[in-house]
């Protein structure tokens, strides 16, 4: 019987296996100069690892960002992985709901995605008009950015999604 998933801010000793993590969870991608830049920040990203024993299950990253007047806090969630093995058995759930648990504990109204909408509907995102992405999306993602909000009793955030540099490559929203 498999311990406990164990969920946990991301610490220096965890980046090797981050990193394993996201070479065998997305062998045609290369997250990994995104992954270390995100890694590699001091503070605006909450990096979470979930664990069974010592090993490394799964990882998500939310990056903390702001909607229009920069008033309005907002994190933008990935990127997020889960050991190909262990896929469906509800890592990638936790550490998704362990994350808006402690973002609404700092006060984010929203979180953002980017990515399949049969993906992260299973956490809640519904397609977002009112923040618009950085960056024109290709007409084919339409669906693909999505958000859901943490504090229904705040007014939506409408504007544009100021991101830090990591998140600044127009690549990553066009590829």
């Amino acid at each position: 019987m498999k311990s406990e998933l164990k969920i946990s801010e991301s610490n220096a000793d965890d980046i090797g296996g981050i990193e394993q993590l996201y070479k065998d969870a997305f062998p045609n991608e290369d997250l990994l100069p995104l992954v270390r830049e995100l890694q590699g920040l001091e503070q605006g990203v909450l990096s979470l690892v979930g664990k069974y024993e010592a090993e490394i299950a799964g990882h998500i990253c939310f990056t903390f960002c702001h909607v229009g007047d920069k008033k309005n806090k907002a994190a933008l969630l990935g990127p997020l992985a889960v050991k190909p093995t262990l896929h469906k058995q509800g890592i990638g759930t936790a550490l998704a709901h362990e994350g808006f648990k402690l973002l609404k504990s700092l006060k984010a109204g929203y979180v953002i995605a980017l990515g399949d909408p049969a993906f992260y509907s299973r956490f809640g995102f519904k397609t977002e008009d009112k923040v618009r992405p950085p960056y024109p999306l290709p007409l084919e993602w339409h669906g693909a950015w999505q958000s859901i909000r943490l504090n229904n009793g705040e007014e939506p955030y409408e504007g544009i999604l100021t991101v830090p540099e990591p998140w600044r490559r127009v690549e990553l929203w066009t590829a």
